[in-house]
């Protein structure tokens, strides 16, 4: 397969010409290896670096590929990771299960106070909460920013664990006794500030998902959990079927 011959006579912009052949390079999966850096698709083609940019600028609108400042262009992927509704998740076992390697980055673990969440959790506004804040990667690139709030009389034996490695609920369930069973779910679509995209290295363009999650042991709420997760790499599932159909709540 190879790039075909721009007409400079046509009515149609080069750009266009240039974002027409790349889509058609896209689809029979010639870029699966690696996409063609600046540089070589303006050797290729024989065009400016302007029409190049803007080519790549509207694959990346479309979702075809990813580019970011200072970065060379990739393909790119379907999300990997898949979150199903209406069932107790686990990010760290959904990394594994996609054949990736998950790891976490804690950057805090301590007991603090904080009204909002303590009142989310049904408790007093000044209660201790244990809380941790991790970056998690799947392999070695940057999947979310997960920061958790529990009850610090439950989840005390939590402060020495090292987390880097270690799945939240297992450990949970293990030195505190305390099993999540059930609880609540928001997701929603956001576009990350300055900060967060720059810690995820989300490129410009891609948007993040914020869930924000109640867990409960039984009927009583355990745990206060906002999760960013970069949305170019993870995805919300429904199954659904004519006899039971499937429940979406949707707020403002």
């Amino acid at each position: 397969m190879t790039a075909a011959t721009l007409d400079r006579l046509a009515v149609e912009p080069l750009w266009a010409q240039l974002l027409a052949d790349l889509r058609r390079r896209l689809d029979q999966d010639e870029f699966a290896a690696s996409f063609p850096g600046e540089l070589a698709l303006v050797a290729e083609y024989g065009v400016s670096r302007h029409t190049v940019r803007e080519a790549v600028r509207r694959l990346r609108e479309e979702g075809l590929v990813i580019a970011g400042r200072g970065r060379t262009p990739r393909r790119a992927e379907q999300a990997e990771i898949e979150q199903p509704l209406g069932e107790i998740f686990s990010l760290f076992s959904a990394v594994e299960a996609a054949g990736r390697v998950q790891r976490s980055v804690v950057r805090t673990l301590d007991v603090r106070a904080d009204g909002v969440v303590a009142a989310r959790l049904g408790l007093e506004e000044s209660t201790p909460l244990v809380h941790l804040e991790r970056l998690r990667l799947a392999d070695s690139e940057p999947l979310a920013v997960d920061r958790v709030w529990l009850p610090e009389r439950l989840a005390a034996p939590l402060l020495d664990v090292d987390f880097g490695r270690t799945a939240l609920y297992t450990v949970y369930a293990s030195r505190c006794g305390v099993h999540v069973t059930g609880g609540s779910e928001r997701v929603r679509a956001v576009i990350p500030g300055s900060g967060e995209r720059e810690l995820l290295a989300i490129p410009d363009g891609v948007a993040a998902f914020a869930i924000d999650r109640l867990g409960c042991a039984g009927e009583r709420p355990v745990e206060w959990r906002q999760t960013l997760v970069r949305a170019d790499r993870f995805s919300v599932t429904a199954r659904f079927s004519a006899r039971e159909g499937y429940r979406m709540d949707i707020s403002a």
